[in-house]
């Protein structure tokens, strides 16, 4: 098993691995959760698929396990920013704009993380070393990219894995059901985890 970080400078080095993320998260969120996204080519992306952003990758022989984007706080494209902000703006009409007890944050400190799945391929006996890589890999790509925060949509769940992580997380909005779950936005805050 191995993990990756992609970026638009380096996919030309790893084959098929974006297309076959993609691929995956197609399988995740429109097959499985059945939620209404693009798509094209049998691959899931959206206005935050852009060269600000990073793709984490869990593999291994070719198959996506697991995978995050990272998506900067101070990204633009066109009306379009961070998914969170764009949803408190108003932008997205499945996703509420009250998701944070503040406003979302423009910072070149704080990266969103987004799109996190764990393919229903990965076997249940691997799941939680799957997961536990993505998360680690998470962190550790966010810090390089200078982030001492990341921010999260996540399943309302979200103490159970932070904590088993590692990670020292806090909520900053309230539990809101979306689509097919409770969820719930937290910040990740990565400067207790520096060496």
């Amino acid at each position: 098993m191995q993990t990756t970080t992609l970026s638009f400078a380096n996919l030309h080095n790893h084959g098929e691995l974006f297309a076959n993320l993609l691929r995956a998260r197609r399988e995740s969120f429109i097959i499985q959760k059945k939620w209404d996204l693009p798509e094209a080519l049998g691959m899931e992306y959206d206005q935050y698929d852009t060269p600000a952003s990073r793709w984490i990758a869990v593999h291994d022989m070719g198959h996506v396990l697991a995978g995050i984007r990272l998506t900067p706080t101070t990204a633009t494209c066109g009306i379009y920013s961070y998914m969170i902000r764009d949803a408190q703006r108003g932008l997205l009409g499945t996703i509420p704009q009250d998701l944070l007890y503040e406003d979302a944050p423009v910072d070149p400190g704080i990266w969103e993380c987004s799109r996190v799945f764990v393919s229903n391929r990965t076997p249940l006996a691997n799941r939680l070393r799957v997961h536990s890589a993505m998360i680690l890999a998470m962190a550790s790509s966010a810090r390089e990219l200078g982030a001492s925060h990341i921010i999260a949509l996540t399943a309302a769940s979200w103490p159970m894995w932070t904590g088993r992580c590692g990670l020292d997380a806090t909520a900053i909005g309230p539990k809101r059901f979306i689509d097919d779950g409770d969820y719930q936005c937290v910040s990740i805050n990565l400067t207790d985890n520096l060496h």
